[in-house]
């Protein structure tokens, strides 16, 4: 353990570098849900709330896997935030239903956090059902479901559509002060500043944002005095109410989770320490992530996940150290706390954080691309990837053409990340290893390479 003043600092680090990706979830899904956006807003408490139980069970969770609790935990420098890849089927769940629709919600979360700590009895079992092929086009999927909603935040807002203001150029400027920001510090600084490079974007674009009046000193002073100093999460806020179309997305999703953890595992034991995961680090790791998941669940937080970028950060500093990680947790947890923080938060205009978003979700889709990029694209893969693609975009593009379908197979069926994920598994499974070249020229219209 290096001393507390150096361990302090570099634990910091690693939440400066998973911060804004760790709270974003948490907003996507008030807007989604059409909660007020406004600090006189009534929702405006719930909107709090959501991002303070974000940071409070990341920290949590994050302590699970480098402290450990029996076999829960890896005893590793992994940093658990809120995960991304549940957004395309908790959108759906709350799309326009407010407070409401959170019960439903959370007994998702629940149930598929408990799913996926099964999964780490046996996820080295699995792994093969999962290849990059499946891993990538999923992870890819994810990004194109989400690009949307950065998008949109930018021009004004999803709340802020059809109004003469959506899409101005003021709306703009400040989105495109976040990713140019956001880009110079990434490539042209190192150390602290280019890992905090999307935080500090924001930062220069919420400066922007008063220098233009897109906000005010009182919207902020009223932000910060209406949210409490501290206040401690309550046990099924919201209810707890079985959806079967929450508790089959949130458990078909866990896979694709666990999956990732076991990357993210594997990247911090070879970047770190030079050596391959053992099998009891993986199996801990999925089982803080599933109960980090579900703990969270109980008390009004979104799934938690490992997260991608302090892998990338433990290679770059080389310092592998479990209770660096620990500091950092803590400070989470504190946060978490303290209403007043998440306050702050909140009142980042929504086209400033329309700026983050999009470097954010754009990074997503080059993640998904990355990991294809391993792939040996013979015609049977190409002809798994096609059908997958296509019927899981369509979907969600085109949400009209299951007008007729019941509710829960709908949600479900539109998000395009389910039935992606759902065909391409399958197809992996079932179709034999090489496909004539007859059948994939009648598929492709002859557009294939041979090899």
């Amino acid at each position: 353990m290096p001393p507390l003043a150096k361990a302090i600092p570099l634990g910091i680090q690693h939440v400066l570098a998973m911060f804004v990706s760790n709270v974003t979830p948490a907003i996507i899904i008030a807007g989604a849900a059409g909660f007020g956006f406004g600090s006189n807003s009534p929702d405006f408490p719930e909107l709090l709330y959501l991002i303070q139980m974000s940071m409070l069970f990341a920290g949590i969770a994050t302590l699970l896997q480098t402290i450990s609790l029996g076999p829960v935990g890896a005893r590793l420098p992994i940093v658990q935030g809120t995960s991304f890849a549940f957004l395309p089927i908790m959108i759906p769940l709350v799309a326009g239903k407010g407070v409401d629709a959170l019960a439903a919600l959370f007994g998702g979360v629940l149930i598929g956090g408990l799913f996926h700590a099964c999964l780490g009895l046996f996820i080295g079992k699995i792994r093969f059902a999962l290849p990059p092929l499946v891993t990538g086009l999923v992870v890819t999927m994810i990004g194109l479901a989400l690009v949307k909603v950065g998008i949109q935040y930018a021009a004004g807002g999803v709340p802020a559509i059809g109004t003469p203001e959506y899409g101005s150029l003021l709306n703009w400027s400040a989105a495109v002060v976040v990713i140019l920001v956001t880009l110079g510090l990434k490539f042209f600084t190192r150390g602290m500043l280019s890992v905090s490079a999307v935080l500090l974007g924001l930062i220069a674009g919420y400066i922007y944002a008063l220098m233009v009046g897109m906000l005010t000193f009182d919207a902020i002073a009223g932000s910060w005095s209406r949210a409490a100093s501290f206040a401690l999460p309550q046990p099924f806020k919201y209810g707890f109410e079985f959806s079967l179309a929450a508790i089959i997305g949130f458990c078909l999703m866990a896979f694709v989770s666990a999956v990732e953890t076991v990357g993210d595992v594997s990247g911090i034991t070879k970047g770190g320490a030079k050596r391959e995961a053992t099998d009891a680090e993986i199996e801990g790791a999925t089982f803080a992530d599933g109960i980090g998941s579900a703990v969270a669940g109980i008390f009004g937080g979104l799934p938690n996940t490992s997260f991608s970028q302090n892998v990338g950060l433990i290679a770059m500093t080389g310092v592998m150290s479990r209770h660096v990680v620990t500091c950092g947790a803590i400070f989470l947890i504190i946060c978490g706390l303290i209403p007043k923080v998440g306050g702050v938060i909140r009142t980042v205009p929504i086209e400033v954080l329309g700026g983050g978003v999009i470097v954010m979700f754009g990074m997503v889709v080059a993640a998904g691309v990355s990991i294809l990029s391993d792939v040996d694209w013979n015609r049977r893969n190409m002809v798994i990837f096609a059908i997958s693609l296509s019927v899981g975009l369509g979907l969600q593009l085109e949400p009209g053409a299951l007008q007729h379908v019941a509710d829960t197979p709908r949600i479900l069926l539109t998000s395009g990340l389910l039935p992606a994920a759902v065909i391409s598994i399958a197809l992996n499974l079932l179709l034999p290893e090489e496909l004539t070249a007859e059948s994939t020229e009648e598929v492709s219209g002859g557009m294939a390479g041979h090899k």
